[in-house]
């Protein structure tokens, strides 16, 4: 099959330094437009991945994301809010990141190039046939990242991945690719951007949907977030108050108590189906 690495090609602009502010922003932001409907385009493959990590989390697995750079730092970060967003166990999804943690803020080099420390990486968590892995790479030739899935694939563990060229090697090696082409970047190469845009507006797609599936939202409410902050307990509070009617006492109390907005709403109704 024909690979053409459009993440590589050269920008649709030149002279960028002869570019106001003005002029930059403007045409940087020209780029980021098409961003959205080239995800569009994809979404019947983003739909067919994201009901295999349904699938596999209803049952008791995990999903892991595994990439490098800016793609597995934006793993990470999807990864990272998941438990605060959604109540969920920090385990439940995993990023992971060529170089490791210390990768996460500083370039470790030649970390991307490794054939076999993204499998190792994976087996530290005991990676098994109940879990998903999904590789990010927006150029779809990252050898960590590819060699991962690549023994995934051997031990029958679902693979997908999240990539911005058409029939890369990354592409042919998941079993559920997701290949959002945006095209040359505005500064030739620079992937942290209109390919990074990509790739976290479907990292949002995939945990967002499949936390919804499995009941973590009610209505459209982040009803098992965790109360970290005032902010969040405040959100908690009128969450309350607008499911039951209550006043706000009423209801921070009731969250105080129970620490969850999930469960106070269910303490509340219980208690007073139960005293009637």
């Amino acid at each position: 099959m024909n690979f053409t690495k459009t993440t590589e090609q050269d920008s649709n602009y030149n002279h960028l330094e002869k570019m106001s502010v003005s002029e930059l922003l403007i045409n940087i932001n020209n780029e980021d437009k098409t961003v959205p409907l080239a995800v569009e385009n994809a979404l019947l493959q983003i739909e067919s991945l994201i009901e295999q990590v349904i699938t596999k989390l209803k049952s008791g697995g995990r999903l892991f994301y595994i990439g490098a750079g800016t793609s597995g730092r934006l793993g990470i970060v999807d990864a990272s809010e998941c438990p605060p967003t959604f109540g969920v166990p920090h385990g439940l999804v995993v990023g992971l990141i060529a170089g490791g943690d210390s990768a996460i803020r500083k370039a470790v080099e030649f970390a991307e190039d490794s054939t076999v420390q993204g499998w190792k990486d994976l087996q530290k968590y005991d990676v098994s046939i109940s879990d998903v892995v999904i590789g990010i790479a927006a150029s779809g030739t990252t050898p960590y990242v590819i060699s991962a899935l690549e023994e995934c694939n051997k031990n029958n563990i679902v693979t997908g991945c999240i990539t911005c060229n058409h029939n890369s090697p990354l592409s042919l090696t998941a079993r559920f690719p997701i290949e959002v082409i945006v095209g040359p970047e505005f500064v030739t190469g620079s992937s942290r951007m209109k390919a990074g845009t990509a790739q976290k507006l479907v990292l949002n797609m995939i945990t967002t949907a499949t936390m919804i599936q499995l009941g973590k939202v009610k209505g459209n409410k982040m009803v098992d977030m965790q109360l970290s902050n005032n902010k969040l307990v405040d959100r908690g509070i009128k969450m309350v108050m607008d499911e039951l009617g209550i006043s706000e006492e009423e209801a921070s109390n009731l969250l105080d108590k129970h620490q969850s907005v999930r469960e106070s709403v269910k303490a509340y109704k219980y208690g007073n189906q139960k005293n009637r």
